[in-house]
């Protein structure tokens, strides 16, 4: 089968160049033709990255977009390379895997995964996040170990560099690469939920953050268009987006029940995490450890209402605000009324296309290390 694997000779040659100053063996793109294998999920929600054999050393694969945050990402990253070989010692295989274009993070993790890592670590903002996340899934089913035991379990990491971390937000964390190592040091690991997204051709596309339809979703796709801005980005998108802008009537149904009518849509979002656009508290009360997702919903808002309600927005207390809503659900499914189509949807501030679509909760479905 075609494709980069990460066989020990792999991760040794990596540490060697490390050391040497050589250029780094990049993996090739890959896809996967063969379906996995579904991992044992029955172990406890929190132990140690080296609780499984102490005695041997740990694979960790770190995923690095280059360009992230107008190349920041990668500037920062070769800085940290020294401190992350001195941190870690002989303890750990370093395996730096850089992203050649959209997608390759999902079809490295899946590898990794395979290959028997201990965990993947993302390094850059939400977007690469989010490609990990998918990486641990193909065909509808985790992805699970083709060399180690069956209750073998890769871990998610997080080292949040680039322009937005909003996931990291949820939980406290900085941009501070330091201490993101110091948690991976540690290796506390803690079981997290993921929202899975399906559409109408019934492939499932997977989150970690929030998810969002119409507005917010709008805005997010006109702001990735500006990242060269930083989170001015952010700004940008929205002035594009209201230009034009109709709230929308759509049919939901929540928890598989009743289909409802909600008119005016402005936004609607789906948090398994707290923040998103850039540090928005979008979904107060999501928590990835809940078992279950916030739904919240602004209808009839004008562009004034943005304005004057934007520090509720942020700081989290738009919840008592006038025509905003807010629900806990297993699954909710969402069309639009009109049948004209166009209606944004996006996931972990990427876009996914448009309406119609179905969202649910995939409780404690990833280890994280916290």
């Amino acid at each position: 089968m075609a494709g980069h694997t990460f066989p020990s000779s792999y991760y040794q040659n990596q540490i060697a160049a490390l050391g040497s100053g050589m250029p780094m063996a990049k993996p090739s793109l890959f896809r996967s033709e063969l379906p996995p294998m579904a991992p044992d999920l029955s172990s406890e929600r929190f132990r140690g990255v080296g609780s499984s054999s102490p005695s041997r050393q740990r694979d960790l694969v770190f995923v690095v977009n280059p360009r992230g945050a107008n190349g920041r990402t990668g500037r920062e990253w070769k800085q940290l390379l020294p401190y992350l070989r001195s941190r870690f010692g002989k303890e750990c295989n370093i395996c730096e895997s850089l992203t050649s274009g959209p997608c390759h993070a999902i079809d490295i993790t899946r590898e990794a995964i395979r290959e028997g890592a201990d965990a993947v670590i993302a390094v850059g903002g939400d977007g690469t996040l989010h490609e990990v996340v998918n990486g641990f899934f193909w065909a509808g089913k985790p992805v699970t170990s083709h060399v180690k035991e069956p209750s073998h379990s890769t871990a998610l990491g997080l080292i949040p560099l680039g322009t937005g971390s909003d996931f990291a937000r949820t939980f406290g964390w900085k941009n501070d690469p330091y201490e993101a190592i110091e948690r991976i040091s540690k290796g506390v690991r803690s079981r997290i939920d993921v929202g899975v997204i399906t559409g109408e051709t019934g492939e499932d596309h997977y989150f970690i953050n929030v998810a969002d339809i119409h507005l917010s979703a709008k805005a997010g796709f006109y702001a990735s268009r500006y990242k060269r801005f930083g989170k001015l980005c952010y700004v940008i998108g929205a002035l594009q987006a209201f230009m034009g802008h109709h709230n929308q009537d759509f049919r939901i149904k929540m928890n598989e029940g009743d289909w409802e009518t909600c008119p005016l849509v402005t936004a609607l979002c789906i948090g398994n995490a707290k923040y998103f656009g850039g540090g928005m508290k979008i979904t107060p009360n999501a928590d990835p450890h809940s078992g279950n997702l916030e739904v919240v919903i602004l209808q009839n808002f004008k562009w004034y209402d943005f304005i004057l309600k934007l520090h509720k927005l942020y700081n989290g207390t738009h919840l008592s605000v006038r025509n905003v809503s807010s629900r806990r659900v297993h699954s909710i499914e969402v069309e639009d009324i009109s049948g004209k189509g166009g209606v944004y949807i996006q996931s972990d501030g990427e876009h996914l296309g448009f309406l119609p679509r179905k969202i649910r909760v995939l409780p404690a479905a990833i280890e994280m290390i916290c």
